[in-house]
């Protein structure tokens, strides 16, 4: 099972579960009968049963594991999969013996069921990651690979904490190089000293990343070293930004070869993510034209100039299109642009406290109002609701060849930049959170973006 939090964050699922469960099959009494009546006993009783059902169902669909606890999506799918997995058993297993089994029963205890779990697993999770950005129900892993990848690997959970990763030690190739440290994190010996190191410091986790000293040979006796002590491996692939759905396991003479697609730019769910990001975003011009009204009011009222600000910016294939958004700024603000130094790294021009920005316009920049406008260039098909940061042609003008590949896609306007730092990511985590987008793009992805993108605007940080 792993640490004893683990243990005891998969008992508190379990207790969730089990009350979503009694609730649902109590609703379902409730609003399909409305009294007890000797009828209604059976299915008073079924509702009692319902919870230790529900657990077997989604224990059977395997939604306790805790590799699935507090990241990713697949936690989800999963219960999800066991809601439809139940109503279909119970359906065909009504019909073949006959059970006369109320329909309006059926219907509302089994759907309101799943969408509670669904629920309560979403605030579990959220608690969950609020601990672990104090370091609590955190993995202590031993990092295993070259000094920059683990670096590499440092960093990233040490800003994303969320993964419930501690590295707590590393172990560096035997090359007879005197390292004390790697990021701050100590140097606990070589390759052959990785299980004495997961002993010393107390891990229960090895992370093993890719190089060529650890081969399939070494990686099966470490793993069997590792088993002694229950100590789970995980290995990072060589394409450590590749998501797993693009990403199949395909064994050959016994080999586990990693299967890559290539991302889908074209074709079928393009069109629906085209399609989705022009009607959701016409629904929302609709839905708010009063506060366009308000905020279009305010910058007017309150500096001289046009309430909107129009820029060229470049598109989908190196297009260019002119990009609408609320003035934020007073009318000088290009001319007054050589006075002042960027706070930023790479390409971007970004100020701290940018003198230029008005007093309406810090609070439009802090929750992304001033971006609304926007929405015109999604209807229009310039842009997309979630995709990579709509750059200027000047900055793509210092594109090199990898980062002309975030081009293949609309820009958007909101993305993984926007959910994970905004302005405060320097440009090499801008722009590897753009590739990755593009790179593992899918519906559900976009649609969990738009769902954090709400906390992060309702922040304000990183923007400026």
């Amino acid at each position: 099972m792993g640490p004893g939090w683990a243990a005891r964050y998969r008992a508190t699922v379990i207790v969730s579960d089990v009350l979503c469960a009694l609730l649902a099959g109590g609703l379902a009494v409730v609003v399909r009968f409305g009294e007890v009546t000797p009828y209604v006993e059976p299915y008073a009783v079924l509702s009692g049963a319902l919870p230790v059902l529900w657990v077997v169902v989604v224990g059977l669909s395997r939604a306790y594991e805790p590799r699935f606890a507090g990241v990713g999506s697949e936690e989800f799918r999963r219960v999800a999969r066991a809601g439809v997995m139940l109503t279909a058993a119970v359906a065909v297993g009504s019909y073949v013996t006959k059970i006369d089994l109320a329909r309006g029963y059926v219907i509302i205890a089994l759907p309101v069921m799943t969408v509670l779990t669904l629920l309560a697993r979403y605030a579990l999770r959220r608690r969950l990651h609020r601990k672990r950005t104090k370091l609590q129900c955190m993995r202590r892993v031993v990092a295993v690979g070259h000094k920059e990848s683990v670096a590499d690997l440092i960093r990233l959970v040490q800003k994303e904490r969320y993964h419930g990763m501690h590295i707590v030690g590393a172990c560096l190739p035997d090359d007879g190089a005197s390292v004390e440290e790697v990021a701050g994190v100590p140097v606990l010996g070589g390759f052959s000293d990785v299980p004495l190191a997961v002993d010393q410091i107390g891990a229960d986790t090895v992370a093993v990343l890719a190089c060529p000293e650890l081969d399939g040979s070494a990686l099966r006796r470490l793993a069997w070293r590792l088993e002694r002590s229950r100590t789970d491996l995980v290995v990072a692939p060589a394409l450590m930004e590749v998501a797993g759905p693009r990403t199949t396991i395909r064994p050959v003479a016994g080999m586990p070869l990693l299967h890559v697609e290539h991302p889908e730019l074209a074709g079928g769910r393009r069109l629906v993510k085209n399609v989705f990001d022009r009607v959701v975003a016409g629904l929302g011009l609709v839905l708010v034209s009063p506060l366009f009204l308000a905020v279009a009011v305010a910058v007017k009222t309150t500096s001289p100039g046009p309430a909107f600000f129009r820029q060229t910016r470049v598109g989908k294939d190196g297009a260019t299109f002119t990009i609408v958004k609320f003035r934020t700024m007073g009318v000088d603000a290009e001319s007054r642009k050589v006075e002042l130094v960027s706070d930023a790294d790479g390409v971007l021009f970004k100020v701290r406290n940018d003198p230029r920005v008005t007093r309406v316009g810090a609070f439009l920049r802090r929750h992304s109002l001033d971006e609304l406008p926007q929405l015109v260039n999604v209807v229009k098909g310039d842009m997309s609701l979630v995709g990579p940061r709509p750059p200027l042609p000047q900055e793509v003008a210092r594109y090199g060849d990898d980062v002309r590949r975030k081009l293949l896609v609309r820009p958007g306007m909101t993305g993984l930049w926007q959910v994970s730092g905004r302005s405060d990511l320097s440009w090499e985590e801008a722009v590897r959170l753009d590739l990755r987008y593009m790179e593992n793009w899918s519906l559900t992805l976009d649609l969990q973006i738009m769902w954090k993108t709400w906390s992060a605007v309702a922040r304000g940080s990183g923007a400026y």
